[in-house]
């Protein structure tokens, strides 16, 4: 079964014999695969009034557990997007009545982004929805090919310095 990708290797084969050009068969596949992926979470993502940076956020609020608040600092890290994303995303999230930006109760300095329960349940209706749509992207493959995927991944993205921290 030929693809894309498979078709670019050929040509760059014949056009540069001289070169190995065998990165691009994954490369080129993650690249292609992370296009196609990211327009059906676009569509699901939709469907609930949301973009996939706000559902990041919700959905980073609500797995963080009660009381469903974290720093804004905290948010940024585990979104790894800049201080001036993390800021766009809350205002819009805080205008929809979504999320609440509060001083700390431990240190008056600090802010604190917290779910509301409009924004909790939100993300409790669309949970589902995106993981049916994650589970259909998958179905092409069974599930020792997916372990293996994900064991795969994970080796190439802790290689190139992704951490949990």
């Amino acid at each position: 079964m030929a693809d894309h990708v498979d078709r670019l290797v050929k040509q760059w084969g014949a056009e540069r014999p001289d070169l190995d050009v065998s990165p691009m068969e994954v490369i080129g596949r993650l690249k292609r695969l992370s296009r196609l992926v990211e327009a059906e979470l676009k569509q699901n993502f939709a469907g609930h009034d949301l973009d996939a940076a706000s559902f990041d956020v919700l959905a980073t609020l609500r797995r963080s557990g009660p009381p469903y608040r974290l720093t804004p600092t905290g948010l940024m890290r585990s979104a790894m997007v800049t201080s001036g994303a993390i800021t766009q995303r809350l205002d819009r999230l805080e205008a929809r009545g979504l999320v609440t930006r509060t001083t700390s109760g431990s240190d008056g300095r600090s802010r604190e982004v917290a779910l509301t329960p409009e924004g909790h349940a939100l993300v409790d209706r669309a949970l589902p929805d995106h993981l049916a749509t994650e589970r259909r992207l998958l179905a092409g493959i069974d599930e020792a090919q997916t372990e293996a995927l994900v064991e795969v991944l994970r080796t190439l993205l802790a290689s190139l310095g992704d951490s949990p921290d």
